[in-house]
């Protein structure tokens, strides 16, 4: 199990299929073309930035030492997904803003905590 949770591509998928189910939930008053689109778009950046994330965090634990190795990946992690999130999303014109990253930024920063 261990193995298979170092494997980039699990991060990819699940980050794809639950952030953006979420996403689809999130704008779920709104239109079917919005609906889709909007699970799409979060499914892709999510599956992104939890590529990029992962690898982001390794590396700063490797390099710092003691509580700022603990503290500082997270918090680079959170700034990372929220900023990336809400510009795209923003640019985009996703109809629940905060309501769609709400759920990814938290997934995000607890993944990285951990």
């Amino acid at each position: 199990m261990i193995g298979a949770l170092r494997q980039g591509w699990l991060h990819l998928a699940v980050a794809f299929f639950a952030l953006g189910r979420w996403a689809m939930f999130a704008n779920c008053a709104h239109p079917l073309p919005a609906i889709g689109i909007s699970g799409l778009r979060q499914g892709g950046l999510s599956a992104l930035i939890a590529l990029f994330m992962k690898r982001l965090n390794e590396a700063l634990v490797r390099r710092l030492d003691g509580i700022a190795s603990r503290v500082l990946p997270p918090l680079a992690c959170a700034a990372v997904s929220v900023g990336l999130l809400v510009i795209i999303r923003g640019i985009a014109g996703t109809p629940e803003l905060l309501t769609t990253i709400a759920v990814p930024v938290m997934v995000s920063t607890t993944y990285a905590t951990l």
